[in-house]
Order: structure tokens, then sequence, then C-alpha cells
């Protein structure tokens, strides 16, 4: 508390173990502004109902192909990571470089030249564009992914892959296009 008045060290000390009578002091003064009564206050916070939690059946597209474009991204990887070189299945995506939204349907949307065999995280960081692959296939970090706050060990890990090359595919290397798609719409420097 740097910079506090004894005031309000004292105040701090006064409420710092006793939550619940902070709490019940501010409805107070919360009800004496209002001109209601406390137990007025309370009794509407009280009882705030909850939205149900149901299930709802709906229309929903399917992506034709996307089966075929993550079985042969998978495979051409190996069934591993091309960042970590982590290889369990379940944790494992085919991820688009140029996103499926905005891919041709008939050139490049099942294309496996516009995937990678990414982790859960790294896809996730990738599709936000907070890291990228360079056209000689290096793994850029944005700036904003090494600005993040996180424990330092995690931090360490994920800066620790800045620059290195990606794990190449045994056929289908990603294509130069799809990767400058990707670094100049996606990638956030």
């Amino acid at each position: 508390m740097q910079n506090a008045s004894k005031l309000d060290i004292s105040i701090f000390k006064e409420f710092y173990d006793s939550w619940d009578e902070l709490s019940f002091e501010s409805q107070k003064i919360r009800a004496q502004y209002s001109n209601q009564t406390i137990d007025s206050l309370l009794a509407v916070a009280d009882f705030v109902q909850l939205p149900p939690g149901v299930d709802k059946e709906q229309k929903t597209k399917i992506r034709i192909g996307q089966e075929f474009f993550r079985k042969a991204v998978i495979s051409s990887y190996e069934s591993q990571c091309c960042i970590t070189g982590i290889n369990e299945p379940q944790l494992l995506i085919a991820s688009h470089i140029k996103p499926w939204a905005v891919s041709d349907e008939s050139k490049e949307r099942t294309d496996p030249r516009n995937g990678l065999c990414l982790n859960a995280l790294h896809d996730k960081a990738f599709d936000k564009g907070l890291l990228t692959i360079t056209t000689d296939y290096r793994i850029l970090l944005s700036d904003k992914l090494a600005k993040a706050k996180m424990d330092e060990t995690t931090k360490l890990w994920l800066l620790s892959y800045n620059h290195k090359s990606i794990i190449l595919p045994s056929r289908f290397s990603p294509a130069r296009e799809f990767i400058e798609y990707h670094n100049d719409v996606i990638f956030q420097h």
C-alpha cells in the first residue's frame, strides 16, 4: 500500500479479515443513498434467478471433406505436433493455415498443403494470430504472446520455440501462398 494514509491503512486492516462485514456495510450505505431499506436490497440480491441450462436441437453445417483433410494432414506429420512433437492423438488438430471460411472450396479447403498438425494450445494461438510460421518454416511468436501475463515456466517454454524450425511433414509441405496469407492477414505482429 504505497502512498496510503494512516486512515487508509486503518480501514484496510479493519475489513481485511472480514469481507462479509465489508459487504454488509457497503450494502447499508448503498441502501441509505438509494432511499431503500437494507432488507429490500438484500432480498433482491438473494433471489436472483439463474437461467436454465437446457439442450436444444438445431440444424448445423458440417464440413464435407474435413475428415479427408484431417487424416491427410495428421498422417503427413506422422501424428505429431509440428511445433512440440507431441503425439497424443486426442490433443492433435489439423489446423488450416488459411482459414476454412475464406478458403476456396474447390482448391484450398481440403488441400493438405493448407494444414499444420498442431497441439490444441498452439492451434488456438495460431488461429488467433499469436504465432505463425515463416516461409522458411520457422515459428514466429507475436509480441502480444511474449508480453502476455503467465507464470515464468510457461513463458520460457513458449518463447523457447520462437524462431525454431517446425517438424516438416513427410509429404504435403505447407504451401507458400497459405503461409503468406496467414502472415499478412491473421498474424498479430
